[in-house]
């Protein structure tokens, strides 16, 4: 069976680790890409190499990217993963360097040389994939897919209208949206309550493996600034819900419809307003003030399914 081809574009993060390591069991990772957001970009893109290393990816090229957004200020790291953004485990300094090919060139050129069979994943801010599709426009009918960790059907976490992703980057968030590009959306609404919790970090330490050990210290210390912060009885596994549907495609529960970013709101600035007025067979053509379709965004999962499986492939890294 061929296995799907995908790049993530990321910030790094502990849900990110966990995401890449995913994605490196199940799909041809074609490479991985660090932006701002999390942490500084040299932050982000030393954590990224340290995810590689641990998971002995050796043949996965990762090429660092934008150390700012589009047009705003940047709004800060984000302050549950730590002073690194991946604080919690005693691991050496990477080895390996960044490829000289900057994120953006390297997303353009992946996706010229896979065309239509590339999914992009970005579970950061989108800086990147709005300035790719900016300087290549043929890029949106290259890709197959790209798949979002970000943006909310409820609230936010950075403020309660935005999500920190896409108010990482409200502006490339908007062209990314608008772009048309075939979207799906794994929001907050799904990813807060679905994660690593004190006995799922216990089997990771009783495993024995010495990658196991390192993420399950990763990981209590991640669960502990949620307990922390939000009063979560997980470590949030927010990214690794924008690559589980590409292998598990029935933990997640979609609906295509319309999802807009606003740019301009005194209070709402990067809210994702998700029309979710049809989902339970209501005539969506019917609705008053309808916008098309642009995305599918995510409105259930089974969420202890996902962390088991997802849990199963990090013990299978030794």
């Amino acid at each position: 069976m061929t296995r799907q081809k995908i790049v993530i574009d990321c910030d790094p993060g502990h849900d990110d680790l966990v995401a890449i390591l995913f994605a490196a069991r199940h799909m041809d990772l074609l490479g991985v890409t660090t932006v701002h957001g999390n942490n500084s970009l040299a932050n982000t893109t030393r954590n990224g190499l340290i995810t590689l290393e641990l998971g002995k990816l050796d043949h996965v090229p990762l090429a660092a990217g934008c150390a700012e957004p589009l047009a705003q200020a940047s709004i800060g790291i984000g302050e549950g993963h730590g002073a690194s953004g991946l604080d919690g485990a005693s691991v050496p300094e990477p080895s390996r360097k960044p490829i000289e090919a900057h994120a953006v060139d390297f997303i353009i050129e992946t996706a010229r040389a896979h065309k239509g069979e590339l999914i992009l994943a970005p579970i950061g801010p989108q800086t990147h994939i709005a300035m790719a599709l900016k300087r290549e426009p043929r890029l949106k009918s290259w890709l197959r897919e790209i798949t979002i960790m970000g943006g909310s059907t409820t609230t936010g976490n950075f403020t309660p209208a935005a999500e920190f992703n896409i108010a990482g980057d409200v502006e490339a968030a908007w062209a990314v949206f608008e772009s048309g590009v075939p979207l799906r959306m794994v929001g907050l609404n799904i990813t807060r309550v679905t994660g690593f919790d004190e006995g799922d970090i216990a089997r990771m330490r009783a495993s024995g493996k010495a990658a196991a050990r390192v993420i399950a210290d990763l990981m209590e210390f991640y669960l502990g600034t949620q307990k922390a912060r939000y009063g979560l009885k997980v470590a949030t596994m927010h990214d690794v819900c924008a690559i589980v549907p590409y292998v598990y495609p029935d933990l997640i529960t979609y609906l295509h419809t319309s999802v807009r970013i606003e740019t301009a709101g005194a209070l709402t600035r990067g809210m994702t307003l998700c029309d979710l007025r049809h989902p339970k067979g209501a005539q969506a053509e019917h609705l008053r003030h309808r916008t098309a379709p642009n995305c599918h965004v995510a409105i259930e999962a089974r969420s202890r399914a996902l962390a088991d499986a997802v849990l199963a492939t990090l013990l299978t890294y030794d």
